[in-house]
């Protein structure tokens, strides 16, 4: 597998939410559900400009994208981890948890916190995550998400 990680460029805005949504269509959620998490999984350039996104990449391709949210001063959410459904299984997620990893030390922190699609929760766990609770969905009322720490 050939993973190749980089800064995500403005103009990828559209590119990095169709991505995001087709990932999270790939659990056979409901074409209602998956209208409630556009909003959340839409990115503009402007954010993706003054935060920390990062895609993999193989030939030339968007495989995948993370990115970063600064917490506190030892503390960074993982804010987005996304694998384009062709690629899942792969190994894309496993490079970029890693790469996230890896940037969030450089960022200066010690605990990557996470809340995740219940779906992906064995691969946070896999990751090293500690299963810490759970929190309501921003996008779907009465909908509860694991979240876990990493320690970095």
């Amino acid at each position: 597998m050939d993973c190749k990680i980089r800064k995500a460029r403005q103009y990828e805005a559209e590119i990095l939410s169709n991505l995001a949504l087709r990932s999270k269509a790939y659990w056979g959620y409901s074409e209602d559900f998956m209208e409630a998490c556009v909003r959340e999984l839409t990115y503009s350039p402007d954010r993706i400009q003054n935060n920390h996104f990062f895609v993999a990449e193989t030939n030339d391709s968007i495989v995948g994208f993370y990115a970063l949210d600064r917490l506190s001063s030892t503390e960074i959410e993982l804010d987005a981890l996304f694998v384009d459904p062709a690629s899942i299984g792969k190994g894309y997620g496993r490079c970029l948890i890693e790469h996230a990893k890896i940037t969030a030390t450089n960022l200066g922190a010690s605990i990557l916190v996470i809340q995740a699609d219940p779906n992906a929760k064995n691969f946070y766990l896999a990751a090293g995550g500690i299963l810490t609770g759970e929190k309501e969905s921003a996008s779907i009322s009465d909908r509860y998400l694991p979240t876990f720490i990493l320690h970095l």
